[in-house]
């Protein structure tokens, strides 16, 4: 029998794994779990590198909310993700909580950055990550889109304001004051670069996710 080499894009765990035990503990019981095999070390390392989409074909339809009908998968979304991106995403722990955010570049993972907050909510962290992510690519003189799995922090990006309902005390001071930065960089730059949606449900987990989903 050929050796297997499994590659587990969106698991438990991401990576390469050698057998189908080691892969299976990765993807069972896993929402959204994409993975595949090869048949050598160098083609698995080839495609970890890669969006899953590139070896995964999604289902050819998928059944709408309106019973007895379906639609195709390019009808409602891009096809594709581009590959010389950017993708934020956020993390918070008890939201509010604890809170980070991190820019990843979509074809390399990449790291551009990574900050932390001692208290916050998940959407401020959305909506702070793709402000810093719009003002390193005017600095960095680069014009490439930015994705974010946040319809939420889209809108916001959009009317320029963090609508946030958590309150300014003591606790979040420091917070708001960033908050308050971000949204003067929107008012006083007049950015065109793309902030699109990441298309989950076919594209796996946003590259950008903190993979902390149970």
């Amino acid at each position: 029998m050929k050796p297997k080499f499994y590659v587990v894009w969106n698991g438990h765990s991401r990576g390469i794994f050698e057998n189908w035990n080691d892969c299976k503990k990765q993807v069972e019981g896993f929402s959204g779990a994409q993975y595949k095999a090869f048949t050598t070390k160098a083609a698995a390392e080839e495609a970890f590198k890669n969006i899953p989409y590139s070896y995964i074909e999604p289902k050819a339809e998928k059944k709408s909310k309106k019973k007895g009908t379906s639609v195709n998968f390019d009808d409602q979304y891009e096809s594709i993700p581009a590959f010389d991106s950017l993708s934020v995403d956020a993390s918070c722990s008890g939201n509010p909580g604890k809170m980070e955010y991190r820019c990843v570049h979509v074809w390399n993972k990449k790291v551009w950055f990574h900050q932390h907050f001692p208290f916050g909510t998940n959407n401020i962290g959305e909506f702070l990550a793709i402000v810093h992510a719009l003002a390193e690519l005017k600095k960095q003189n680069l014009n490439i889109p930015i994705y974010t799995d946040s319809l939420i922090a889209i809108g916001w990006i959009k009317k320029k304001k963090c609508a946030t309902k958590l309150l300014e005390t003591e606790k979040t001071k420091h917070l708001f004051n960033v908050i308050s930065r971000a949204e003067n960089w929107l008012h006083t730059n007049n950015h065109k670069y793309e902030v699109l949606k990441w298309e989950t449900d076919i594209w796996g987990e946003i590259p950008a996710d903190f993979g902390r989903k149970t």
